[in-house]
């Protein structure tokens, strides 16, 4: 008993430039393009949405942002202060993880 057979196919169409660029990362992977394009189109259509580290990682940024600068301003922050922060960061990290993401999936500009 194998695979099942891959019957199905979808089809898209490039610029030049965006099959140069695919080309070179297949290259890169020492893949046939077929074979890495394959690959990438499952792992983004198998990915949880949100990325459990990286929203983390975001929330850690957030939360250091947010108690460095009245630190740095030489201000003191009390208990309530730092729990608020906590909540803030606990109930918004999943947006801002996004938001953070969209700069990096946006395609950059020549």
């Amino acid at each position: 008993m194998g695979r099942d057979a891959r019957t199905q196919s979808v089809a898209t169409r490039f610029t030049k430039a965006e099959e140069s660029e695919l080309l070179k990362a297949a290259e890169r992977e020492g893949k046939t393009p077929r074979e890495w394009t394959r690959e990438i189109l499952l792992r983004e259509a198998r990915r949880a949405q949100d990325d459990p580290n990286f929203t983390e990682t975001v929330a850690i940024r957030s939360l250091l942002n947010l108690a460095l600068r009245p630190l740095l301003l030489g201000e003191k922050m009390t208990p309530e202060q730092f729990s608020s922060m906590l909540t803030i960061v606990r109930t918004e990290k999943r947006q801002m993880a996004r938001e953070v993401m969209q700069q990096y999936i946006q395609p950059e500009k020549p």
